[in-house]
């Protein structure tokens, strides 16, 4: 990624939050890394060194800044939609793919070879992938280290790490010092101690603005009796990671750019992954201003920009979840498609002893516990019925995935094939399960009702015309059209 020094500095000497996440500055006479919104003085511009991501100074062996904190920021859009490939690829890292495997493994997920991989990172993001990995693992242990009071095991794991000794010997390496003693240096005062062995509350930073009200009402309207609950200024629900489960619930923050997740699990080793599904869940890594200086060229459009800054497109806990949810909602009001969906976890969610709260003591049902069960009795036509079995069957069999390890032409054509998925269904999981920035839905009645003039709705063929001159950011669009206060014409 080519970054404009001139530019880069300008931003620097400004501290602009705007640019905070776009950029790093390594400082060549300190050896540093910092935020452009580091406090601290701002060196000489022969000294600067701009990279794209905190894996690309640590590439170039530099360390992060203890004043700044690199790891507390909103996100490194030079990750996103540089390429497809990559972008894939940094999901996957996100979620675990090199803690356990090498990038070999991960390059045959995105069905390519090791070097080729390498050259894409190389070019895009200034780091190999095993260099991001790393990266991603340090920083997030220095946030559990600053931001909880786990015990130092249960950081090393939390973060990623397989062993405590691997753990030490990156922090020293990285920082310059011992885990401990950057606990006991850390400017923080106000940390509590959790309420068992794996809790943990961490800040989930976003760009300004953020537009948690429609957020949180689009997602109560589709709560899951049973696995989530969402109230006024809370969403919680049960979760379940390669085996762990617990309880996570995310807070908005009066005043400040971060929401704040607290996150219970019998197990710390996926504190980490979670962190990231939640991240991926309140559409995080979107930059508000870069979407809504695009979509603004569209008059249509203008009156839900200001009426909502900062709308989020939600993503998923899990991918097939969300495809389950998609299939129930077919032909059915959001409500309708609710209560099938709590009728479902009755009868297939497993409990959740000892740790459920409020109404959210279930999980959702696994791939593998619908695949080949009749439906039916739970009040589904058959045809539906039919049509989440074969999902359930594709996803449990590996034949799908929804993981976002495929491409999304790929991953659109295998839902297509499904029995019962049309095309409504494959874009709208798309959307929210694959996060792709530019899913369409074009045939949704509510989107034909909210553009629809004097001769009323505009066929399906006509909406997805409009929509080509709000790529790549139809996504977006859809949900203003969803939430309203679109000005027809």
């Amino acid at each position: 990624m080519d970054l404009d020094p001139d530019s880069c500095y300008r931003a620097l000497r400004a501290r602009d939050a705007r640019f905070d996440g776009r950029f790093f500055t390594a400082v060549r006479t300190t050896g540093v890394y910092c935020r452009p919104v580091c406090p601290a003085r701002t060196p000489r511009r022969e000294n600067c060194l701009f990279l794209p991501c905190a894996a690309a100074a640590q590439e170039a062996g530099f360390r992060p800044c203890l004043r700044c904190r690199p790891e507390a920021s909103p996100g490194t859009p030079a990750w996103l939609g540089s390429s497809t490939t990559v972008s894939r690829a940094l999901r996957l890292i996100g979620e675990g793919a090199l803690d356990e495997a090498g990038v070999d493994h991960l390059a045959a997920r995105l069905g390519m070879g090791e070097r080729q991989l390498r050259r894409l990172f190389l070019q895009h993001l200034g780091a190999a992938p095993v260099t991001v990995a790393q990266t991603r693992r340090v920083l997030f242990a220095k946030r559990l280290i600053d931001e909880t009071a786990l015990p130092m095991a249960q950081v090393a794991f939390g973060s990623g790490f397989a062993s405590v000794r691997r753990f030490n010997a990156a922090i020293r390496d990285t920082y310059g010092r011992p885990p401990r003693e950057l606990r006991r240096v850390r400017t923080r005062r106000d940390r509590k101690p959790g309420h068992g062995p794996a809790d943990a509350t961490l800040r989930l930073p976003f760009r300004p603005p953020f537009a948690w009200n429609p957020l949180r009402d689009f997602l109560a309207l589709r709560a899951t009796p049973g696995v989530e609950i969402v109230g006024r200024n809370f969403y919680r629900r049960t979760v379940r990671l390669d085996g762990v489960v617990g309880i996570v619930e995310v807070r908005p923050v009066p005043g400040e750019n971060h929401l704040q997740a607290r996150i219970r699990l019998e197990n710390p080793a996926g504190l980490i992954q979670v962190v990231e599904r939640l991240r991926g869940l309140f559409d995080l890594t979107a930059d508000p201003v870069e979407i809504a200086s695009s979509l603004r060229r569209d008059p249509r459009l203008r009156r839900a920009l200001r009426t909502r800054p900062g709308l989020r497109v939600p993503g998923a806990w899990d991918g097939f979840e969300l495809a389950v949810r998609a299939v129930l909602g077919q032909q059915v009001t959001v409500k309708g498609a609710t209560t099938l969906a709590g009728r479902l976890v009755e009868a297939y969610g497993e409990p959740l002893p000892g740790m459920g709260e409020d109404g959210s003591d279930r999980l959702f049902p696994s791939a593998e516990a619908l695949a080949g069960t009749d439906l039916a009795h739970i009040g589904l036509p058959g045809a539906r019925a039919a049509a989440i079995r074969g999902l359930a069957e594709a996803v449990a069999s590996d034949s799908l995935r929804l993981d976002g390890s495929t491409g999304p032409d790929e991953t659109l054509e295998k839902l297509r094939s499904l029995p019962g998925l049309g095309e409504w269904t494959a874009q709208y999981i798309a959307m929210r399960a694959l996060r792709e920035p530019d899913a369409f839905p074009a045939s949704d009645l509510g989107l034909r009702r909210a553009l629809a003039g004097r001769s009323g709705p505009p066929t399906a063929s006509r909406v997805a015309a409009i929509a080509e001159a709000w790529r790549p950011w139809r996504a977006y669009a859809a949900m203003h059209l969803w939430m309203g206060g679109v000005t027809h014409g």
